[in-house]
């Protein structure tokens, strides 16, 4: 890998008049800008650059600063390509502070490095940042790490940024924005000008890497509602209620509000931390209902489950490839947006979803419930190579219209335009389809991963139990493989047998 980031010829196509001083770097093609405070700067940007900049925040609503920062930069002239996922971190330098979020975005611009420099400052000022003591508490902290190919020396600005080989809260971040693949000459000149001959790369493994995330003072989180989940401490079990009277499993067993509440009491009283709501079936062949239709089936009951006691500290998705039933879904109390088509259904539902701030489930289908068993969408070389690409690139979309890495769930799609053979190479090869996302995006390789086998057709063609409400034995089996893999999330209907199995399986990860 690492020999390759030094072979690209970096033809630095943005030019700079300075009154002032311009060396060029010719070993490896990167541009040096020096100035001083007597220097007049002119900067005339003829190509968009690409960009790195650093977030952190420990004062007032830390992720609401984070959102706000983000918006002020695309009215900047900063627009947004990738986003890292999110730390919350220990203090650093002066520990007598609270905890920092910490994250980071690649994005594209065409102001100059002075020009941007100004930009973020002046974000930082709208922000309420103010001057303070040094690595003291501020409501927002944006920091120029990369600019394009440059090299920046000046009284006022220095990139690479000068800190960011001693801080393992900015190299975190950092590494999300690449992918495992150096795919362009941008990168290849990022790691070119780490610390170390290995690049970036070498510089994380050499401050502790991926063994410092979950241990006290990093920790990776996703934010939900009003609080910060660490998936990495437990496995959470999302228990399924279909308002359906056609759903594969248990059509029509809980479309009154009655049947419905008690259900939800009962898989909450045996351990769910989640649980999904869903009023349109997505069974195979499934017919299509209306957004009016499944709105009159799902806000009644959604509001009397958000109304119950036991669901305090509970989490509910919705379980819709509708935007507007998105929409409406959360302003009733529903905290995650469940989407099986990732976003092919309804192309409004990214945009929508960046808009409501909540966790978005991005799940690999193709076609539509009517069309994806049909033979052409059963077709792959490598299911699960092919899955994590296809996710990748649709959570790509997400990405750039909104909907940050540190808010998105990943799901290969069990079931879901799958013969049985792939349903049980996506269960082993969990690994491998993170392998693939990491080629692209380390950050996306990084997210929550939700897996679904619950009574699926699958296990009842490998166990013979054609009638769906025989086949939790067979789930509790597949959810053993898949949180032994990597899965942070399972999506069962019989919750207390599976609440034992992650059990089981989550002391013996920590044994491992």
């Amino acid at each position: 890998m690492f020999s390759r980031l030094f072979v690209a010829a970096f033809n630095c196509l943005q030019a700079y008049v300075f009154i002032g001083r311009v060396e060029v770097g010719v070993a490896l093609q990167i541009s040096f800008i020096h100035s001083s405070s007597q220097d007049k700067v002119v900067e005339v940007c003829s190509k968009e650059q690409e960009i790195a900049i650093a977030l952190g925040s420990n004062v007032g609503d830390r992720l609401q600063n984070f959102n706000e920062a983000l918006r002020l930069m695309k009215k900047s002239g900063i627009h947004i390509t990738r986003h890292a996922c999110l730390y919350e971190t220990a203090p650093a330098y002066v520990t007598d502070q609270p905890q920092f979020l910490n994250s980071a975005v690649r994005a594209v611009t065409k102001l100059g490095p002075h020009e941007l420099l100004s930009a973020v400052k002046n974000i930082e000022k709208q922000l309420g940042r103010t001057a303070g003591i040094r690595y003291g508490p501020r409501p927002i902290d944006l920091d120029i790490l990369l600019y394009g190919k440059y090299k920046v020396h000046s009284d006022i600005l220095t990139v690479p940024h000068e800190r960011i080989w001693e801080r393992p809260f900015v190299l975190a971040p950092l590494i999300d924005l690449l992918g495992s693949d150096v795919d362009t000459d941008v990168v290849a000149s990022w790691h070119a000008l780490a610390a170390d001959h290995g690049g970036l790369f070498e510089t994380w493994e050499k401050a502790g890497g991926e063994c410092l995330v979950g241990k006290e003072g990093m920790r990776r989180v996703l934010p939900i509602g009003n609080s910060l989940w660490d998936w990495s401490c437990k496995t959470s079990v999302m228990g399924v209620l279909n308002l359906t009277p056609d759903s594969f499993s248990d059509g029509g067993k809980f479309q009154s509000i009655d049947a419905a509440v008690s259900q939800v009491r009962l898989m909450v009283s045996d351990g769910a931390d989640m649980i999904d709501i869903g009023a349109q079936s997505t069974r195979p062949m499934a017919p299509m209902i209306s957004v009016e239709e499944e709105l009159d089936r799902l806000i009644p009951v959604l509001e009397a489950i958000t109304g119950m006691p036991e669901m305090s500290g509970k989490l509910i998705s919705v379980d819709t490839f509708y935007s507007k039933v998105a929409s409406e879904a959360v302003k009733s109390g529903a905290h995650i947006v469940n989407d099986v088509s990732a976003g092919e259904l309804d192309p409004e539902m990214h945009k929508v979803v960046a808009d409501l701030n909540v966790p978005y489930i991005a799940m690999h289908m193709r076609g539509d419930p009517c069309t994806m068993q049909n033979n052409e969408n059963l077709q792959y070389d490598d299911v699960c190579n092919q899955i994590a690409l296809e996710l990748h690139s649709k959570i790509r979309d997400a990405e750039l219209s909104g909907i940050p890495a540190w808010r998105i769930i990943i799901d290969p799609g069990i079931g879901f335009s799958k013969n049985t053979k792939q349903n049980l190479e996506i269960l082993r090869g969990i690994p491998k389809i993170r392998a693939a996302i990491a080629s692209r995006s380390l950050g996306l390789s990084h997210v929550p991963m939700l897996v679904g086998p619950s009574r699926k057709k699958f296990l009842g063609e490998v166990c013979s139990r054609p009638v769906a409400t025989e086949r939790d034995p067979a789930t509790v089996a597949a959810v053993t493989i898949g949180v032994l893999g990597g899965a942070n999330i399972v999506r069962v209907h019989n919750v207390r047998d599976n609440v034992d199995a992650v059990r089981i399986c989550d002391a013996m990860l920590k044994e491992m």
